[in-house]
């Protein structure tokens, strides 16, 4: 586990870490520091089998209201000197490797949203696997309005709502709250106040833990990889995939406990559906 953390707040229950961003004072605003915490954290990810499931949220009623606009001023002032490392090429594509590294963890990211969820909040939230909204949140993509492209956010946006949607979305500075948010496919779910958000996710763990885990990680890299390879390729790659996952340890384990009428030994969270 990483330490000396300034802007992240991290906490492990099980298999579950729970990933604040701790920024509160300035809503939680993607400083260089905040990036460059979260994203090797999630480095660290790549090789953490106890870890199974990653919770993302914000201190302070924000999940994340977009680049610190403090540091922005201070890279436009500090210039470029002419040799590829304009000091905003650099902020913005860190955001892009951040984005990517969410993505592609082999573990479940949820991304609980409540205030704010702007900019490259919105990014972190359309590279969630899963993400859950309060109905009342305010979601957007105000960097037009600011004279600026959604440059890193671009590429995700486009991903989890497709190109027609995120056209109008980005192109008008969008604002709009939870609920429509989940109406559009941003979120996958929107809650009316903290009570019913927080149900929602203690729900969504406990789905996620009657998941095998490394079946879980050859999922994601399945569903990453659609659209990147030719069909006949992807099944072919489907196929040995889904050999070795019942000739492993999980599948044996998952034939028995559903034969004994048991939870799998990977369920460690609090599961009411189950025995």
């Amino acid at each position: 586990m990483m330490t000396g953390l300034t802007a992240l707040d991290v906490q492990q229950n099980k298999s579950v870490l729970q990933v604040w961003l701790n920024r509160p004072a300035a809503r939680n605003s993607l400083s260089a520091t905040l990036v460059s915490e979260l994203d090797g954290l999630f480095t660290g990810l790549a090789s953490r089998p106890d870890v199974r499931t990653v919770v993302l949220r914000g201190r302070g009623g924000h999940f994340c209201a977009g680049a610190d606009l403090k540091e922005m001023a201070e890279a436009r002032a500090a210039g470029a000197d002419g040799v590829g490392s304009d000091p905003f090429a650099v902020l913005n594509r860190a955001l892009g490797t951040l984005l990517q590294r969410v993505e592609a963890a082999p573990q479940v990211v949820v991304a609980v949203c409540e205030g704010a969820v702007l900019g490259g909040g919105l990014g972190l939230a359309c590279t969630a696997d899963i993400t859950l909204v309060e109905a009342d949140a305010q979601l957007g993509l105000p960097e037009l309005t600011l004279g600026l492209p959604p440059a890193q956010i671009a590429l995700f946006l486009v991903a989890r709502l497709g190109l027609s949607q995120a056209r109008r979305l980005a192109l008008t500075g969008a604002r709009f709250d939870g609920r429509q948010a989940a109406a559009l496919g941003i979120a996958h779910a929107a809650y009316a106040g903290t009570a019913a958000l927080e149900q929602g996710l203690a729900e969504t763990l406990a789905a996620i833990a009657r998941c095998a885990p490394g079946a879980i990680a050859t999922t994601k890299q399945l569903l990453r990889t659609i659209g990147t390879v030719p069909t006949s390729a992807l099944l072919d790659q489907a196929a040995a995939l889904f050999a070795a996952a019942a000739r492993g340890d999980e599948a044996a384990e998952g034939a028995v406990a559903f034969a004994e009428k048991r939870k799998p030994r990977w369920n460690d969270w609090n599961d009411p559906e189950q025995p």
